[in-house]
């Protein structure tokens, strides 16, 4: 595999921040035992061991995690898609029944890694939306230390392999700061992608704190991470094998985009062509006889919107069906690619003394699909397009491309029917945390000197779980100061109590959830909820309550008939939102706008400079484009009349905008979800020195497709062309790939021309003007 880094002023900023980024262990000088004398023969050497050393015979340490996947979807849960190896890591290990996280990504993963609560950590939802309030900032303190931060102290090597999604976007430019990046958290490596998603076939990646460009050699990004993963344990177990590992492996999957080679695709071809509703009736029926949930379990409603199968059209089931194959086969590979991580661990005998926690999903089933799916990437979910288009005309359009579905050309995520399908037994999906369905995920541990049989748990326990737990079975001491930080105590609650009593009484009595205004509050199997659509008031929220010891999968609102128990959870839930610093509550008819988030660098200024060899810098990091008026000056020369090539892009195949050089013209293109609109100067370009110059000046606008504004292109200070926008063309925000200076890395945002698209002139400098700030 290849690897290409940028060349220039960019990564000697970045080999800078390697150095930046990575704290050192706590290793103070020791006094020498020996005796030194005037001459070596006169001298008494002792060796003096310089590093923390781990206790003897502590474990190995994996996570695994994986995203968007559904608490019924592996067959390891009960569900049809094929999950041989989790099958066996659960068998041989215990299954945990009654395990939750925090309803979305950032929150789970900030919980995991610290072993406290989301909001006690400031991760209060996406890092990407965090805004600048105690508790909702984005930047996890110091003080609340990382897994990885302890298990380098206790003497462990550390490596994190796949998604992180916890580094405050203002901190994702080549400036840094590193020390939120992985390697200023506690890992001594990192490889991977830092945002919610990536691309499968064109991701992007970074190792440590330098952007690569990788050359996947045709590769799956799944088994790419795999390879490297593999790689950091081979290397360290060569040279220390007596030393223990701490693996934090995290692929995207199965977040969309679905993606994955068509052979495993077609393991599954006709397989789900009976439906979504026939698929949560099987689904039930083994869970009951895994024994993982009520024999009288029934299953809850459709979730609001989701049609029968039955009266879709022959269209819908087709293209439904062929969403669902691809998302079999994206998860059966995800197992594969972990199979031979575990493979590894058995061929160098490391395997039985490795502690594995397997977590099959940070959250819910994805509704990011809508009720129709999609196929041109996420942005359809985050400009609202996917909701705001014709149904029918979405539908066509999906079966034009069913071929594609799953490759490399597609962007797929399945509609919310198979969501809540691959969600079974319970209602609701990602992002609702206020329900089950958001929040309940599998957890399996897998431990072979300790654990001997497999077993269920059913004890109540949450992601902030998972690191005492581990601590405790290790033996791990955690240190009163880590770099210099006092560190407060833990917050979740060791599960070590239940490895060998599976009768043994919950001691996780209380815990909140909140996303975006959905909020809920569990306290010994009683449950308060509330639903909150976003961008309506607070005081029109119906709260709701369940007894999760008897309506496990909340079908049965009790609030009418129990009104003493919800007024004493409601009050529980205002106690531990001003302990955990949840308020203010965000998701109202308060607008996020980007003047009230944490804001970096490159988007805080009327005017950015950038460079050439500036790379892949995510739109959340870089100058804001979207719904507002801004100018982009190119300081060119041209020696050449067949000078060509990108001056700015943002963004990829799916979603974006791209200012180039041409055929001796000027251009500018936006891709709306696949949908192309450009504009082309009327003129040729004149050879020397050169101002190029787009403008787009905004006007707000309601949907979509309703006129924006106007953009222009200039020569210098002569207009050359101008059209009418829609709101849509200044909708730039694309998600996958960032912002590139002189080339369009990753896919390509406009089909005219390949990828990096270098411009062959001399581009000195760009400048990105917003005349509002």
């Amino acid at each position: 595999m290849k690897f290409s880094t940028s060349s220039g002023p960019f990564i000697s900023l970045m080999l800078l921040g390697v150095a930046s980024g990575a704290y050192a262990q706590y290793s103070p000088q020791k006094s020498y035992a020996g005796k030194p004398g005037t001459t070596l023969a006169q001298t008494v050497i002792t060796p003096t061991p310089f590093n923390p050393v781990a206790p003897a015979g502590a474990p190995n340490i994996i996570y695994v995690m994986l995203d968007d996947v559904g608490w019924g979807a592996s067959s390891a849960f009960g569900g049809l898609v094929e999950t041989p190896v989790f099958d066996s890591l659960a068998n041989n290990g215990l299954r945990y029944t009654n395990f939750h996280t925090t309803a979305i990504c950032s929150p789970t993963r900030a919980s995991l890694l610290t072993g406290r609560n989301h909001h006690s950590v400031n991760v209060p939802t996406v890092i990407d939306a965090a805004v600048n309030l105690p508790g909702h900032n984005g930047y996890m303190p110091f003080e609340k230390g990382t897994v990885a931060e302890i298990l380098r102290e206790d003497g462990y090597n550390t490596y994190a392999v796949g998604k992180w999604h916890v580094t405050p976007s203002p901190d994702l430019t080549p400036a840094g700061p590193f020390n939120r990046w992985p390697t200023g958290r506690g890992f001594d490596a990192f490889f991977g992608f830092m945002a919610g998603e990536t691309d499968q076939y064109t991701p992007a990646l970074w190792e440590n704190t330098v952007k690569v460009e990788p050359d996947l050699q045709g590769k799956h990004l799944t088994t790419v991470l795999v390879d490297k993963a593999i790689s950091y344990i081979a290397g360290q177990h060569s040279a220390a094998p007596d030393k223990p590992f701490f693996l934090y492996f995290t692929p995207g999957a199965t977040h969309g985009p679905h993606q994955v080679d068509k052979s495993w695709v077609d393991k599954y071809k006709g397989k789900f062509d009976a439906g979504w509703d026939v698929y949560r009736e099987q689904v039930l029926a083994r869970q009951k006889a895994l024994g993982l949930v009520p024999k009288d379990a029934t299953l809850p409603p459709r979730n609001p919107g989701v049609k029968p199968w039955e009266s879709l059209s022959a269209t819908e089931k087709k293209v439904f069906s062929r969403f669902f194959e691809v998302y079999a086969g994206f998860l059966s590979h995800t197992d594969y690619e972990v199979g031979r991580l575990v493979n590894y661990l058995r061929d160098t005998r490391q395997l039985d003394n490795t502690l594995i926690v397997l977590i099959i999903g940070d959250n819910g089933a994805s509704k990011e699909g809508g009720l129709s799916g999609h196929v041109h990437g996420i942005n359809e979910y985050i400009d609202g397009s996917l909701f705001t288009e014709n149904y029918d005309r979405r539908i066509k359009d999906i079966d034009s491309l069913y071929e594609k579905i799953g490759s490399p050309e597609s962007g797929p995520n399945y509609p919310v029917g198979w969501a809540q399908a691959a969600n079974t037994p319970f209602r609701y999906l990602k992002q609702d945390a206020n329900s089950e369905g958001g929040t309940r995920n599998p957890l399996v541990i897998f431990y072979p000197k300790l654990i001997k049989k497999g077993g269920i748990r059913t004890q109540y326990s949450h992601v902030n779980s998972v690191t005492p737990t581990v601590l405790e079975i290790a033996g791990l001491k955690i240190p009163k100061v880590i770099n210099g930080y006092p560190q407060d105590t833990l917050e979740g609650i060791s599960l070590a109590y239940t490895i060998n009593n599976e009768n043994a009484p919950g001691r996780h009595h209380v815990q909140y959830y909140e996303i975006a205004g959905g909020r809920a509050i569990y306290k010994d199997g009683w449950k308060a909820a509330v639903s909150h659509k976003r961008g309506t008031p607070f005081s029109t929220d119906k709260w709701e309550l369940y007894n999760l010891d008897t309506d496990f999968n909340e079908q049965h609102d009790l609030a009418a008939d129990n009104p003493a128990k919800l007024k004493e959870l409601q009050s529980l839930f205002d106690k531990e939102a001003w302990k955990y610093k949840v308020y203010p509550l965000l998701g109202d008819t308060t607008r996020l706008t980007p003047a009230i988030l944490t804001r970096g660098p490159l988007d805080s200024r009327a005017s950015a400079i950038l460079y050439p060899g500036i790379t892949q810098v995510p739109s959340r990091s870089a100058p804001f484009l979207s719904e507002q008026s801004f100018i982009i000056k190119a300081d060119v020369e041209l020696s050449d009349a067949k000078n060509e090539g990108v001056l700015l892009s943002t963004g990829g195949r799916f979603s974006g905008f791209t200012f180039f050089v041409q055929q001796g013209k000027l251009k500018a293109v936006h891709n709306n979800n696949g949908r192309l609109t450009d504009l082309t100067s009327g003129k040729d370009l004149p050879l020397g020195k050169a101002i190029l110059r787009y403008e787009l000046k905004y006007t707000p606008a309601s949907q979509l497709t309703d006129p924006a504004g106007t953009e222009s292109l200039y020569i210098n200070d002569e207009k050359v062309a101008e059209r009418t926008i829609s709101k849509a063309d200044a909708t730039i925000s694309p998600y996958d790939e960032g912002l590139d200076v002189g080339r369009d890395q990753g896919s390509a945002v406009s089909p005219l021309y390949k990828s990096p698209y270098n411009f062959t002139g001399k581009l000195n400098h760009i400048e990105i003007i917003h005349p509002s700030l």
